[in-house]
């Protein structure tokens, strides 16, 4: 849209109220002089001129980034996980432990009054490179008991042994290997005061 106060003939009638006229002016300037270029700019300049072109170091080729697969786990348990308990074993040797690391656990689960129903066992040692992040997606914990699998191993923040620790939502105790710890009366001792508040809490 073009401005009205220049391109309307009535608003301009409000800023001009004199007559203006055109007049031609037949004097020409009397004071231009032609230029004329000199020949010799040209030799003024140097003939050896040397040019250097500044080369940028090409930039190495580098592969985007691609997200991380997360792994499938086809974890194998014993028990329902209706509690989103998980616990974890590391034994190579045994499905779960010694018979005395088996007994000792079980004695464990029914100090705290758990059932088969309640919990997952898994044994860690047939899943070497699973971090807590895997086991938790797959078993939604709610509490972790380990049996000779480092907090370290799972890919977490050293823990104090035998102790209750919290990860956002998920408590936790970490503690030796159950046939270890069938012989080791005072980290059993701990381990059992420790339990006891799962059971009172």
């Amino acid at each position: 849209m073009a401005n009205q106060l220049t391109s309307n003939a009535e608003a301009l009638r409000l800023f001009f109220t004199e007559d203006v006229y055109l007049v031609k002016d037949e004097f020409q300037n009397a004071f231009v002089e032609p230029v004329t270029v000199k020949a010799d700019i040209a030799s003024d300049l140097p003939t050896n001129e040397l040019i250097v072109r500044e080369e940028t170091p090409s930039l190495p080729i580098v592969e985007e980034p691609k997200p991380k697969m997360q792994k499938e786990w086809n974890f194998e348990f014993l028990g329902k996980n209706q509690k989103g308990i998980l616990i974890l074993v590391n034994d190579a040797a045994n499905k779960v432990s010694s018979p005395q690391g088996t007994e000792l656990l079980r004695k464990l689960v029914k100090a705290i009054e758990l059932t088969n129903n309640d919990f997952a066992l898994v044994n860690y040692s047939n899943y070497l490179d699973a971090t807590f992040d895997d086991l938790n997606r797959v078993f939604s914990c709610q509490l972790l008991i380990s049996f000779g699998v480092s907090a370290k191993t799972l890919g977490l923040a050293e823990q104090a042994l035998h102790q209750m620790s919290t990860l956002v939502q998920t408590r936790m105790i970490f503690t030796a290997n159950l046939h270890d710890l069938d012989a080791d009366q005072a980290s059993k001792k701990l381990l059992w005061a420790t339990l006891q508040q799962l059971k009172n809490g």
